[in-house]
């Protein structure tokens, strides 16, 4: 992760251990997860930042607190084991609805994707707010712009959702067999199935950036497409 290891040798003991301090400070007070330049740019020139973080992060290996990369990015967070202790966690799952928790999967997998294209998958329509529940939680947000008439709006997910989850990027997104093992598929699945596999954080060949006008709610998005809000099947979403 870093260009200056031909720098590391001039270092002395006592330099690695400042550097380490002063490493560990910046993740501790920093408000957001902070990317390997950003730490660079604020720890002594030629420091090898790489070494530093895979020595922070076994010093915080089993403590309360963990150092953990969460899409490119460092971050102290609270060991997963010890979760339970976090009633905000606890409240954000009594609130997402099986309609909630099915559309955030589909996002998870499937993003870039449309209202209409999550409502195509799951076989019924989105109702009132769900979309908005989880952008309220931060798990997800308005990517772009699909190229195709009306223009709608894609959703993909966020680095809270990979922090929150415990993912260190999309990659690590179950696979088919640990959904088999959880009894989230079916085992008698045909021949070739794949899980889809997301993009990335960047807009793909038919996507628009979003513009000034964006700003609206997923409700907002979902009358401008003409798409009911009501749902046929399904649990509700609050």
């Amino acid at each position: 992760m870093s260009d200056n290891g031909n720098n590391v040798a001039n270092f002395t003991p006592s330099d690695r251990r400042e550097q380490l301090r002063m490493l560990e400070a910046l993740l501790f007070a920093a408000s957001e997860p902070l990317d390997v330049a950003t730490m660079t740019s604020r720890l002594p020139k030629g420091a090898d930042i790489a070494t530093l973080l895979t020595e922070l992060q076994g010093a915080y290996a089993n403590r309360g607190v963990n150092l953990v990369k969460v899409d490119e990015k460092w971050r102290f967070r609270t060991a997963e084991d010890l979760s339970f202790l976090l009633r905000r966690d606890a409240v954000d799952q009594r609130q997402l609805s099986r309609a909630a928790l099915e559309t955030l999967a589909i996002i998870a997998y499937h993003q870039p994707t449309t209202r209409a294209e999550i409502e195509e998958i799951r076989g019924v329509s989105i109702s009132k707010g769900v979309l908005d529940v989880l952008m309220e939680a931060g798990w997800i947000r308005m990517r772009g712009r699909r190229r195709t008439p009306g223009r709608p709006v894609t959703y993909g997910t966020t680095p809270e959702f990979l922090d929150h989850f415990g993912l260190e990027s999309l990659r690590d997104l179950p696979g088919v067999e640990e959904l088999k093992g959880a009894g989230l598929l079916d085992s008698r699945l045909p021949a070739g199935f794949e899980v889809p596999t997301p993009a990335g954080e960047e807009l793909t060949e038919d996507e628009d950036p979003l513009d000034l006008l964006d700003g609206m709610t997923s409700d907002d998005e979902a009358t401008s497409e003409g798409i009911s809000d009501e749902e046929t099947a399904g649990g509700t979403d609050r």
